[in-house]
Formats: structure tokens, C-alpha cells, sequence
């Protein structure tokens, strides 16, 4: 898959007129996998617009729930985004009149963009389980598929495994004269990763009944 590098300004890969061309020739019989934060950005964008049609203001007040308060999504970033989709084919716009005396852009998905988002819900890859990647899938386990709610999971807690070993292992090694600050962000960062793994665990029992 082409990278879209919307963060930095970037976009390489098929620009124009054969984005819509390039998408029905890779979703279909073919996985489709999220690799850079833009193309995590265009699933959390199609899982709303899969909901329901939205305006610009609306889909970042939403953007905003899921990635949280401390990581707000600008316009900047935002609107160049959604130009990109609908030249790829995978949402529209049109305009409807308001109570203002501004008429407001709504944005609604296509037939192209709803099979993509259903078959970006049935991929799992690495990038599912890091932070990131993971909490946006979470945000969308809804449409998706138990099995693959149960495989989002599983390696998630397997990665948090992971990390929570190395953290275990550098607190226990930790050198004379290691910052104290540091000593204890790594104790505060294994707790929270343990925390995770019991609800992690729980969640899992939970879906596999």
C-alpha cells in the first residue's frame, strides 16, 4: 500500500484521478492493511462516516473523542485528509443548507469506502496491537468481527507481555546512579502496563464465550 503522509504534508503513491483507480484495484481479494498514522486516520474517518454523514467541524469533534483531549486533530490536517479520500472515491460531499447564513459541507461514504472499511475491519496486523493502531481499532469493535476482536486482543496482550518483561527486567538490573525520576517512570510504566494485561484478560474471556 502507498503511504499517506498527512502529518508531515506529504503524499506518495497515486495522486488525482487514479486514487479512485488504485483503491478498487488493491481492496478487493486482497488485504488491506493501516501503516502510517494517516492511513489510521482514514479508517477512524470511514468508521464514523460509516455511521453516518458528518460536516468538517462534527468529524473533528468525533476525531477528538477517540484520540482524546492531548491529541487534537487540526483542520490542517483534517480537510487535506478528506479532499484525499474523495478523490480516491471513498466518500462524497455535498451541501445542505443551515440555520446560518453559511451552508455547511456534509461528507458521506461511498460504496468504494464502505467496502474498504469492512475489509480494513477484518485485517489484523502488528500495527493493531501498538498503541496507537490498537486504540483505534478498539474505538470500532463494534462492526468488527469476534474472531478478529479475540486476534485484536491476543496481540495486544502479547505485545504488552513484552514490554512489560523488559520493564520488569530494567527495573530489576537498574545501575547505581540512575536518575531516580527514571527508575520510577519505569515502575509507573509497568504498572500501567499490568493494569492493561488484567483487563486485557478479561476482555478476551469475555469474547470468547
Amino acid at each position: 500500500m502507498y503511504p499517506f503522509d498527512t502529518f508531515n504534508g506529504v503524499v506518495s503513491g497515486p495522486t488525482g484521478s487514479t486514487l479512485k483507480g488504485y483503491y478498487q484495484a488493491n481492496y478487493k481479494g486482497r488485504q488491506v492493511t493501516m501503516r502510517s498514522r494517516s492511513e489510521s486516520l482514514e479508517f477512524a474517518l470511514l468508521g464514523l462516516l460509516s455511521q453516518s454523514p458528518l460536516h468538517g467541524y462534527e468529524l473533528r469533534k468525533r476525531m477528538g473523542a477517540i484520540f482524546g483531549p492531548f491529541r487534537a486533530l487540526s483542520f490542517s490536517v483534517l480537510y487535506p485528509q478528506l479532499r484525499r479520500m474523495m478523490e480516491a472515491g471513498l466518500i462524497a460531499e455535498s451541501t445542505v443548507e443551515s440555520t446560518s447564513r453559511r451552508s455547511r459541507i456534509v461528507y458521506a461514504i461511498t460504496d468504494l469506502g464502505a467496502r474498504k472499511f469492512a475489509t480494513l475491519t477484518e485485517s489484523v496486523t502488528p500495527e493493531t496491537w501498538e498503541d496507537e493502531g490498537f486504540e483505534i481499532r478498539f474505538a470500532f469493535f463494534g462492526p468488527t468481527s469476534a474472531k478478529n476482536r479475540v486476534r485484536i486482543l491476543e496481540g495486544r496482550h502479547r505485545r504488552l507481555k513484552e514490554k512489560a518483561e523488559i520493564l520488569r527486567g530494567e527495573l530489576e538490573k537498574s545501575p547505581v546512579g540512575i536518575d531516580k525520576y527514571l527508575e520510577e517512570w519505569r515502575r509507573h510504566s509497568l504498572e500501567s502496563a499490568d493494569r492493561e494485561i488484567a483487563w486485557l484478560e478479561d476482555m478476551i474471556k469475555t469474547e470468547r464465550k
